[in-house]
């Protein structure tokens, strides 16, 4: 029970930081472009635009924080088209429910087509290939 009163800032303040809107007008100002990903590699560009958003705030690759770890959810759905299209209107409009009751803050800046290399990413990191 005294644990409560650490918890519940804690939770508030990772919970504000999920849904912080950055200053931006595309989300190209995401991708550090260095040359290794190409438009031909959606899964390096989905890692790139992962690495460079605010998705770590709430979600590790491989450890639970506030949501579920990112290989966890590459477990739980197979690599689809279907499930990359599902996971990117996640992404964009966020959700409750399937991980918790914590919701997933919605990333409405985000486009349909930069949230399914993210999506693609994701589900890639359990060595699964989209079929």
């Amino acid at each position: 029970m005294k644990y409560i009163f650490f918890l519940v800032p804690v939770l508030v303040l990772a919970l504000s930081s999920c849904g912080s809107k950055k200053d931006t007008t595309s989300s190209e100002e995401f991708v550090v472009n260095d040359g290794s990903a190409t438009a031909s590699d959606p899964i390096a560009e989905g890692e790139k635009l992962v690495a460079g958003s605010d998705c770590k705030t709430c979600h590790h690759s491989v450890n639970k924080l506030i949501g579920p770890a990112h290989t966890e959810v590459a477990k739980k759905y197979e690599f689809t088209a279907a499930n990359v299209s599902m996971l990117a209107q996640k992404i964009i409009q966020g959700g409750q429910g399937v991980w918790g009751q914590i919701p997933m803050t919605a990333h409405p800046d985000i486009t349909v087509a930069d949230a399914e290399k993210m999506a693609r990413y994701v589900l890639s990191l359990d060595g699964e290939k989209e079929h």
